[in-house]
């Protein structure tokens, strides 16, 4: 413990081990969501895909695409999430 209570942040940073096996190529926000999404839909073998795909496609088509898919007891997760995208693209560019 430090002045008034606080505590220095080296001492919270070390109760945390870092994974060494994780990508380390990731330096940017979209590329650490790619990541995530990749890893909610098990498949992690395709993350440069989604990572294509979260740089280029709207935040809000690719969370309604994901939600979708979390909340079905779907086998194949990322094949569903890429049909889901689909129609929430081609939904999309009928309305505007």
């Amino acid at each position: 413990m430090d002045k008034k209570g606080f505590t220095k942040i080296i001492g919270i940073l070390d109760k945390y081990e870092v994974d060494e096996t994780k990508q380390r190529r990731i330096s940017r926000e979209f590329q650490d969501y790619a990541y995530r999404l990749a890893v909610a839909l098990d498949d992690v073998s395709h993350v440069p895909i989604y990572m294509r795909m979260v740089k280029t496609t709207p935040r809000e088509l690719i969370e309604g695409a994901k939600s979708f898919v979390l909340d079905s007891n779907a086998r194949n997760k990322a094949r569903l999430f890429m049909w889901k995208l689909k129609q929430l693209r081609i939904e999309r560019a009928s309305k505007g």
